[in-house]
């Protein structure tokens, strides 16, 4: 068989060389331009994806605002001290179903700071309503939610034979004076509640204008070892034995050392 020989151009050879280069230089530049763009696109995709993701900061977005009515529980919460969120930590702890509520400075020496609203306590077997209560002091309402359980849902049942479906109140804040005296009342800082009546699972309602003094005798022992009890809790108890003011109600404060009357 008769051999072919090639003769190479050097000069030729360096020049496709140089142009091989380049093809492959060209091609890296391109695949990198292209790759950019095909970068920011899925990075996009990821972000857009995790805005879908609950409690992401793109559903929050198609929700309410922060600082509307809607979601002033939420703006207290963000703002809230160490203090005042240990405080909430024990109300849910408690088994309270509560909101909490932003500050309002009312002028007068009237305002309501770090206040929640209690929807429903907690007893030993079920829970229950608080009505009429509107905004109260977190310390205050932690102290209660343990009185509504072990001193009042629980004596219910010993004594009375039923759980505690309610307790009726006349609220908590109110910008008025201590009755008689120009001194502001606990009640113009939400730190005070006065209790009315307790209704209990079968039905019964047992009031303190009516069954302090009228009501049977179980009823009455009821009364004055629920009073006993907010005596253990809080700093100032006053109830029908005190003055005519109170002959319907436990007037519960957390401040006053330790007067029960």
């Amino acid at each position: 068989m008769k051999q072919v020989s090639f003769r190479v151009n050097k000069g030729a050879n360096t020049s496709g060389a140089n142009t091989s280069g380049a093809n492959k230089n060209g091609a890296k530049t391109s695949a990198k331009r292209l790759a950019k763009p095909l970068l920011v696109t899925a990075m996009a995709l990821s972000i857009s994806a995790c805005s879908l993701l609950p409690g992401s900061q793109g559903e929050q977005r198609s929700g309410p605002q922060a600082n509307s009515p809607q979601t002033g529980g939420q703006q207290a919460l963000r703002d809230l001290s160490g203090e005042q969120r240990q405080c909430l930590a024990q109300l849910q702890r408690a088994g309270a179903r509560f909101s909490p509520l932003p500050d309002r400075d009312y002028g007068s020496g009237c305002a309501t700071v770090n206040t929640v609203e209690l929807s429903a306590l907690s007893g030993d077997r079920s829970s229950f309503s608080v009505s009429s209560l509107g905004p109260v002091a977190c310390p205050l309402a932690s102290n209660f939610a343990g009185w509504a359980r072990f001193g009042v849902d629980r004596a219910a049942r010993q004594k009375l034979g039923s759980g505690l479906a309610r307790i009726e109140t006349f609220g908590s804040y109110s910008c008025r004076n201590v009755a008689g005296s120009s001194r502001r009342s606990a009640h113009s800082r939400a730190e005070a509640i006065d209790v009315a009546a307790f209704v209990l699972e079968d039905g019964r309602r047992i009031s303190l204008k009516r069954d302090w003094d009228g009501g049977n005798q179980q009823t009455r022992e009821f009364l004055r070892i629920v009073q006993a009890s907010a005596c253990k809790r809080f700093g100032t108890v006053l109830g029908p034995d005190y003055n005519a003011a109170h002959e319907d109600h436990f007037h519960l404060e957390l401040s006053g050392g330790s007067f029960c009357r």
